[in-house]
């Protein structure tokens, strides 16, 4: 028998599930919360935010996500979808110096449960970083995911990655996520 050893899984185990508990879109009300850390918001700019993502394909899996709440693109004026873009590509640059990936897959669940989405009237982009021969097959051919790296260590990568980008600056408000911002 094969056996799958990841002893950093106890802190979910042990966890209290009405810890988890979000009244709202997560995407909403994580942001608000003056913890960036515990809501594992990496980095931010003016109009959206990088979130590591809690059920990870792979280490860094991230999100970008527009603080208006929408589930359409159309909904969101030029400068917010603007800052997006310039925010995926920042989150790919830190994904690539953080990781140091093959590949970067990039993609957005539109039309809910059709699309194999979770939260479908909050727009998200997520980032998986891909290496070469990884176990990116194991979901599809036994479901289940292989997970090599703790959340917490996969943010402090990032969050490394992210304040060593040009556009970085230091702003004294936020507690811990990377403030982001582009000219």
């Amino acid at each position: 028998m094969e056996q799958l050893f990841a002893p950093w899984r106890i802190d979910w185990v042990e966890r209290d599930p009405e810890d988890d508990e979000i009244d709202g879109c997560p995407f909403c009300v994580l942001p608000e919360r003056d913890a960036d850390r515990e809501s594992r918001i990496v980095a931010r700019s003016e109009h959206s935010f990088v979130i590591l993502n809690n059920a990870p394909y792979a280490p860094g899996h991230v999100m970008v996500i527009p603080d208006r709440h929408t589930g359409e693109w159309a909904d969101l004026p030029d400068a917010e979808l603007l800052d997006h873009a310039k925010l995926k590509v920042a989150a790919i640059d830190a994904l690539e110096a953080a990781f140091g990936p093959d590949g970067v897959n990039a993609g957005e669940n539109l039309g809910g449960d059709a699309a194999g989405g979770s939260i479908d009237d909050h727009l998200h982009t997520h980032l998986i970083p891909r290496w070469s021969g990884d176990t990116n097959f194991m979901p599809i051919v036994s479901d289940t995911k292989v997970i090599v790296e703790a959340l917490e260590a996969s943010y402090d990568k990032l969050h490394e990655a992210f304040a060593a980008l040009p556009e970085a600056v230091d702003d004294p408000e936020k507690t811990d996520a990377v403030e982001l911002r582009f000219d």
